[in-house]
């Protein structure tokens, strides 16, 4: 199994209460493959909100909300469930402060990019598992 991110799946569960959804990942759902998850729903946060971003080891709403709590217990879920299911792999959101990977906004809100992972990811492949972006597709992943 890979675990994907919801809003790549379709589902409208992005800070602006959208989706970013890719048919890719879609299919990857549909045929059993994937199971979709949002980090920053299972971490308590409501759609829409805030969006937010990664400052060092912090992550902050852009009305300068502390959210860190949200984001870690929301990948702490994601671990488990990661672990449950046995996924080896992850296809998350480029640039995000949880599903980002290698490159993630700045933590200014002027979309600003900079090297780092986001916090969902980072914990993934701490525990051992592959995690790519949406931007990795065009490479086989499974």
């Amino acid at each position: 199994m890979i675990l994907v991110s919801a809003c790549l799946a379709g589902f409208p569960c992005r800070w602006d209460g959208k989706s970013k959804a890719d048919p890719r990942v879609i299919d990857l759902v549909r045929t059993g493959k994937a199971i979709p998850v949002c980090p920053e729903q299972l971490g308590g946060l409501p759609t829409p909100r805030q969006p937010a971003e990664k400052k060092g080891d912090k992550i902050f709403a852009k009305d300068g909300t502390d959210v860190t709590i949200q984001f870690q217990h929301g990948a702490a879920i994601v671990l488990a469930i990661a672990q449950d299911f046995q996924c080896g792999k992850a296809i998350f959101k480029a640039r995000s402060p949880s599903c980002g990977k290698a490159i993630i906004y700045d933590g200014s809100f002027s979309g600003t990019l900079t090297q780092g992972d986001g916090v969902t990811a980072d914990l993934l492949m701490q525990h051992g598992i592959e995690v790519y972006t949406e931007e990795d597709m065009n490479e086989p992943l499974i």
